[in-house]
């Protein structure tokens, strides 16, 4: 009989958390494992895939915190647990994870999950104070505490044990291959010049707006900079204004979603990633496998750098000007295949899978555990 586990999210689209979890899948043991997904959004661009290849997905009204809402919300969630049952219920909400788990809780599903993928929160103030109280709740109803790095499980559990799975990837879809950045510079219509990309949700923790400074500056000091975005999100509206505010259309592409990260990093020179904060980013481990330069904030965790040769780190507080001046300052040739590396510092989705469904297995035997809880 197969072990059924259910992981929560919001949606399953092209994020970070979101190529994670079907990273995981894609290499899952699907003959001794049954996958199911609760989302709370329609239509996420990774369903279908899921769908195909033996997943389930279920589906959750947004949580909503006005009091006629909220409550709906809770109801629904118990009425789901209520008539389904899981082995393991692994969750990725951050703080209002609390809720699923809480109602995992009550119907009786044995190993409860709860996993940090951010180690801040800036939002409304209100769900921010909210958050945090509710962090200090989940050790009452997850019985096992993971996050994607340390920085993100101590924010979210404090001196709390914890275990690091790591956000791992296909190393050998990211392995640098001259041929390939030929021929997808050429797709682009790249030629001269420094090619830049950020990949992210367009969303205020990923800080565009002060991305599109930089290559404003960028433009000013040297020509034939060329910077290309790739995500959707909220505020690509406003960030298309700030494009245009900052006279630099013809120096930014939009390129939406993507399904083929791997290969248009092959064609860049460098991966600017000035987030404001992060858990630890998958963009960036896949930026790094490919082996070109990335230029990140000290709001990324230090534990994020794999290939500390290929990776420059600026302090927020530094102006536009300033990360410019150093991003210019950079050599990005001589670039080569550091597959071997990512391997090393485990961050391969091959190894980690097993590891994970090994302690998906270990987690439901060990009885004695969960009897304390």
């Amino acid at each position: 009989m197969k072990i059924k586990v259910l992981h929560v999210l919001t949606v399953l689209n092209r994020g970070g958390l979101e190529t994670m979890l079907i990273n995981y899948f894609r290499n899952s043991d699907r003959a001794k494992f049954e996958y199911h997904f609760l989302v709370h959004r329609n239509n996420g661009m990774y369903e279908k895939e899921i769908l195909e290849n033996g997943g389930f997905i279920h589906r959750m009204p947004p949580l909503s915190f006005s009091v006629s809402g909220f409550s709906k919300y809770l109801r629904k969630l118990d009425e789901f647990f209520g008539k389904n049952r899981f082995d393991i219920l692994h969750v990725h909400n951050n703080s209002f994870g609390y809720y699923p788990l809480k109602f995992g809780k009550k119907h009786g599903i044995p190993v409860r999950i709860m996993h940090s993928h951010i180690s801040s929160l800036r939002d409304d103030w209100k769900k921010v104070i909210f958050g945090k109280y509710l962090n200090t709740k989940i050790p009452n109803v997850a019985n096992v505490l993971f996050a994607c790095g340390l920085d993100a499980g101590k924010w979210m559990y404090g001196n709390k044990e914890f275990s690091v799975i790591p956000n791992a990837i296909n190393s050998d879809d990211f392995a640098f291959n001259s041929e390939k950045r030929v021929a997808i510079r050429k797709k682009l219509f790249i030629k001269d010049g420094l090619a830049v990309m950020n990949v992210a949700r367009f969303q205020p923790q990923k800080n565009h707006f002060f991305l599109l400074e930089i290559i404003a500056e960028l433009n000013k000091i040297q020509a034939h900079i060329h910077l290309f975005l790739v995500g959707e999100g909220d505020l690509k509206v406003e960030i298309e204004a700030k494009v245009k505010k900052l006279g630099i259309e013809d120096k930014v592409t939009f390129l939406g979603s993507r399904s083929d990260v791997h290969e248009l990093l092959q064609a860049m020179d460098v991966f600017l990633f000035p987030s404001l904060f992060e858990g630890l980013p998958v963009s960036l481990v896949e930026a790094q496998a490919s082996g070109i330069h990335c230029v990140i904030s000290d709001g990324i965790p230090g534990e994020a750098v794999l290939v500390p040769e290929n990776v420059t780190v600026i302090p927020l507080r530094k102006t536009a000007e300033e990360w410019a001046q150093q991003i210019l300052a950079l050599d990005v040739s001589g670039r080569k295949d550091v597959t071997e590396i990512i391997i090393e510092k485990g961050y391969d989705i091959k190894d980690n899978a097993r590891k994970l469904e090994t302690k998906y297995f270990d987690l439901l035997k060990n009885t004695q555990f969960f009897s304390a809880f």
